[in-house]
């Protein structure tokens, strides 16, 4: 058995180490990515989440196509106070998350009178960018949407409705937050892409969908981007 050559040795020599390098790189690269997944993760949990907008109960200042930031962390150190947009469990059916406005909060009497809105008897001008869809007036008899109260807020709750007051779910029909559930304030609108009624759905076979989904929103790119929307500040 010939003995290896000095050059031989000093080939396999180098090209053990460069495997030992790959390695220690490929570890480091998963520990990197590991780190950054609990950190995603963390922040998901106790800090920001996102979410998308998919009704129009809070137009306009919301509108379906909207993803927004809410911050999970800002209630740990301050209430909810009026005037805050924020995502909570529907009281009707905790799985499914509600985004409204907080008009009112613990010991203040609400009252809607002829579609205006009276917190503590005081009249409450509407957000700048809230509607009303309905010039008609529903009796009180009816419907709890134009005529309502007054209430007064319990202890540890919220009442909220939503900017499209006429055509909205909220507090006056289903009652009020109890803040334990109130999972955090939006803050901003960080993309909004505009429903489109013509734009291919996921169905089978979904090979084809990808690719006419793909161009479909390659095309129309410019028109289903909300530009005036991205990054405002709610």
């Amino acid at each position: 058995m010939n003995p290896l050559q000095p050059e031989a040795v000093a080939t396999i020599g180098k090209t053990r180490m460069l495997k030992r390098r790959a390695k220690a790189r490929v570890k480091e690269y998963i520990e990197a990515v590991l780190i950054a997944l609990v950190i995603a993760a963390i922040l998901r949990v106790f800090v920001v989440q996102a979410y998308r907008v998919e009704s129009g109960s809070m137009e306009n200042t919301l509108q379906v196509g909207d993803f927004l930031f809410v911050n999970k962390f800002i209630y740990h150190f301050r209430a909810p106070q009026a005037g805050d947009v924020i995502v909570f469990e529907y009281p009707l059916n905790p799985t499914k998350d509600y985004i409204k406005r907080v008009v009112a909060t613990e010991g203040q009497t609400v009252e809607v009178i002829a579609k205006q809105l009276y917190i503590d008897g005081q009249l409450i001008a509407d957000p700048a960018d809230a509607k009303h869809i309905d010039s008609k007036f529903i009796p009180a008899e009816l419907s709890a949407r134009d005529y309502f109260g007054p209430k007064q807020v319990p202890s540890g709750q919220l009442f909220v409705m939503g900017d499209n007051r006429d055509d909205s779910r909220d507090s006056r029909f289903w009652g009020f937050v109890d803040m334990k559930h109130v999972k955090g304030k939006a803050f901003l609108i960080y993309w909004s892409w505009k429903p489109d009624d013509n734009a291919p759905e996921w169905s089978s076979p979904y090979i084809d969908k990808v690719f006419s989904i793909f161009f479909y929103n390659l095309f129309h790119f410019p028109s289903r981007l909300g530009w005036s929307r991205l990054f405002r500040t709610l």
